[in-house]
C-alpha cells in the first residue's frame, strides 16, 4: 500500500502499469432486499458504521481500480449520498427496471466508453462488505497472468446451499455455473460456490452479454451465464474462464435479513480493529 501511494504522489508509473491498463469496477446496488424489514435500498444500511457498499468501494479502490461504477436503481438517490465521500472515484449508472445481473451491466456500459477493450472489469456485489483487498489482488493477478477472458474467484464452504455450483471438467478447468434449482443431486455435492467475484475482459464481457437469453422462468438476465457462452464462443471473447479459489468462507455470508446483517457487522468490526483500516 505504501508503495501505491508513493507513485501516486510522485506520478511514476510501475511497469505493471505499462503493461496492463488498470483495472475498473462495476458495483451491484440497485436492489431493495426485501427482507431487510426497511424501505432503504439494502446497500445503504450500515456495518460497522458505514453503509455496507462503502466497503466494496474502498476494497476495489485499494486493490488499484482507476474508477468504480455503482449501478442503481430503487431509491437510487440514497446511494448517491452514501457514496458521495469518494468523490468522482464513484460514477452511477441506472437500472431503471430489475432484469437480472446481466441487464445491470449492460446498464453500465455507457459508463465505460473510451477505456482499452482489454480493461481488467471486477463485477463485484454492493451487499458484500467482507470482501478483502486481497481477494480481489489475487484474482486481478491470475487473470493478467492468463490472459482469460474472465475470471472467476470462488469459495470452498461446508453447507453450499442455495449458491451457484461451480462444476469442473474431467481436466479440473472451468465447465459451467450451475444454480442450485437447476443442479443434479451429483452436482448438489459441489462444495465450490460461486460468491459472485468476477473479473472479465472489458470487451469479451459485452460480446457475451449480447448473447444472453433472457430467463423463461425468471425473465431477467443473468451474468452467470456469460463464462460458458466465453467457453464456447471463441472470436473475440478469446474463449478462456480461469478459476481460483480465494474467497474465505467467512466471506461469503449473506446479508438478507437483519440478523444477517448484525453477524456480518460483528465479523468486520473485529477484522478492521486488528487490521487497522480496510480489510486485507
Amino acid at each position: 500500500m505504501a508503495k501505491r501511494a508513493m507513485a501516486q504522489e510522485t506520478n511514476q508509473t510501475s511497469p505493471d502499469q505499462c503493461r496492463h491498463p488498470a483495472p475498473v469496477a462495476l458495483i451491484m446496488a440497485a436492489g431493495k432486499g426485501t427482507r431487510m424489514n426497511s424501505d432503504l435500498p439494502k446497500v445503504v444500511h450500515e456495518v460497522a458504521g458505514r453503509p455496507m457498499v462503502c466497503h466494496v468501494v474502498e476494497a476495489c479502490l485499494a486493490a488499484g481500480c482507476s474508477r468504480v461504477v455503482a449501478i442503481v436503481g430503487y431509491k437510487q438517490e440514497l446511494v448517491r449520498e452514501a457514496l458521495a465521500g469518494f468523490g468522482d472515484r464513484v460514477r452511477f449508472a441506472v437500472q431503471a427496471e430489475q432484469l437480472g445481473t446481466g441487464h445491470a451491466v449492460q446498464c453500465a456500459e455507457a459508463s465505460l466508453a473510451g477505456l482499452p477493450t482489454d480493461t481488467p472489469l471486477l463485477v463485484l456485489a454492493g451487499d458484500g462488505p467482507l470482501i478483502r483487498v486481497s481477494t480481489l489482488e489475487a484474482l486481478l493477478r491470475l487473470h493478467r497472468e492468463t490472459g482469460a477472458a474472465a475470471t472467476l474467484a470462488t469459495s470452498v464452504i461446508e453447507d453450499p446451499t442455495g449458491y451457484g455450483r461451480i462444476v469442473r471438467g474431467a481436466d479440473g478447468r472451468f465447465a459451467a455455473i450451475v444454480e442450485q434449482k437447476n443442479a443434479t443431486p451429483e452436482q448438489l455435492t459441489i462444495c465450490e460456490v460461486n460468491p459472485s467475484y468476477y473479473c472479465f475482459r472489458l470487451a469479451s464481457l459485452f460480446e457475451a452479454l449480447a448473447k444472453v437469453e433472457r430467463n423463461g422462468a425468471s425473465g431477467e438476465y443473468y451474468l452467470t451465464d456469460v463464462p460458458t457462452i466465453l467457453l464456447e464462443s471463441g472470436g473475440e471473447s478469446g474463449g478462456r474462464v480461469e478459476v481460483i479459489d480465494a474467497v474465505p468462507a467467512e466471506d461469503v455470508l449473506s446479508i438478507n435479513t437483519p440478523d444477517q446483517l448484525a453477524e456480518v457487522d460483528r465479523i468486520l468490526r473485529s477484522r478492521l480493529a486488528q487490521a487497522g483500516g480496510v480489510s486485507r
